[in-house]
């Protein structure tokens, strides 16, 4: 079956760097659009960061824009985020999910992806 898995999250200070990486299997990984999506506490979930199938092509949110970078890497199956100057307001909750398609945009809607990983923790410190 389809497995994303989130890895990377972390405490850390205002002002540090965080890369978040997401393991997907059961899927041909090339096939999809992927995203990062975050849930701060008490808040909804909310898009970050999406990429391509191919990498040629990235969108983010404007909170995190200049600060976040998402890649992929298809030969491994493996998406990432790097996120520097991480900032109080970035705590959350940060997923990856997958889009399925060679989209020509990428979407920023939740509902619109049809696999999500269970999520890893981001907490920064004033």
């Amino acid at each position: 079956q389809v497995q994303l898995v989130e890895s990377g999250g972390g405490l850390v200070q205002a002002g540090a760097s965080l890369r978040l990486s997401c393991a997907a299997s059961g899927l041909t990984f090339n096939a999809y659009t992927m995203g990062w999506f975050r849930r701060a506490p008490g808040k909804e979930r909310e898009f970050v960061a999406g990429i391509s199938w191919s990498g040629g092509s990235t969108t983010y949110a404007d909170s995190v824009k200049g600060r976040f970078t998402v890649s992929r890497n298809n030969a491994k199956n493996t998406l990432y985020l790097q996120m520097n100057s991480l900032k109080p307001e970035d705590t959350a909750d940060y997923y990856c999910a997958a889009d399925f398609g060679r989209l020509t945009r990428i979407r920023t809607e939740g509902s619109s992806y049809n696999y999500w990983g269970r999520g890893t923790q981001v907490t920064v410190s004033s």
